[in-house]
């Protein structure tokens, strides 16, 4: 019994052997065949953002436009001592038109009537600075203006890297060689080596917070977070020798 045993698991590991040997020999025949392969490569950066904005609005409803429209240009002062009180430059500082519209009386039953009950108007104002610091903290700090008896309606700051355009050249390299690692990995166990380049195609480029795994087809341009991770992809044809 122990012989039968013993040749049942030399058998067995033959048949394994013979079989991965002629996998082997086909998936290097297959490869023959094509000349080519087809790998995709990738190649990440984690960049800080040099420059960031901040766009708000201050807030006013009064009997008129015209009441609403004197009120806005007396508080605009105030708010733009606070930012440059906070380190803003005033060329950095981009107040927009006023705008607004009338909010109209309701009858008995709730229909609108043409009679005006008061005007909303806002002002946009928009800053910029290269210290994305100083646009994160005014961001969160603004809100104390309203001590003063001024509505604001803050937005989400933006944030931006200046030198994308050389890093994208960088990563395109790195993510072509990351293919050919790729590429001759998978080719070693078909005893195959990579060959000249046939043709490449540049994928999107992800920009995205840094620990997010967010991916697009059409690319992300994310502009939420100071500390950025830019991401290239290569698809590349490689021929077979």
């Amino acid at each position: 019994m122990e012989k039968i045993e013993r040749f049942q698991i030399i058998l067995s590991c033959l048949i394994i052997t013979i079989g991965i040997l002629l996998a082997s020999v086909i998936f290097a025949s297959r490869i023959s065949k094509n000349e080519s392969i087809t790998v995709t490569g990738s190649a990440s950066k984690i960049v800080k953002s040099d420059s960031a904005s901040l766009s708000f609005s201050i807030q006013m409803k009064a009997q008129s436009q015209k009441d609403a429209f004197n009120l806005l240009n007396k508080q605009t002062p105030i708010v733009a001592d606070y930012l440059t009180s906070k380190g803003i430059n005033k060329e950095d500082i981009t107040i927009n038109a006023i705008n607004g519209y009338y909010n109209y009386k309701r009858d008995q039953k709730g229909y609108s009537t043409d009679e005006v009950s008061a005007y909303n108007a806002n002002l946009p104002i928009n800053i910029k600075s290269k210290d994305v610091e100083k646009i994160k903290e005014i961001s969160t700090d603004i809100q104390t203006l309203t001590n003063k008896g001024i509505s604001i309606e803050v937005y989400s700051p933006e944030y931006f890297y200046s030198d994308l355009a050389s890093i994208k050249v960088d990563l395109l390299k790195e993510a072509t060689l990351d293919a050919k690692q790729r590429a001759s990995s998978m080719l070693k166990a078909a005893n195959a080596r990579v060959g000249s380049v046939k043709s490449m195609r540049m994928g999107v480029f992800q920009i995205t917070p840094v620990d997010s795994t967010m991916v697009s087809d059409m690319g992300i341009n994310d502009t939420t977070s100071i500390d950025k991770k830019v991401t290239a992809v290569a698809n590349v044809v490689f021929k077979v020798k």
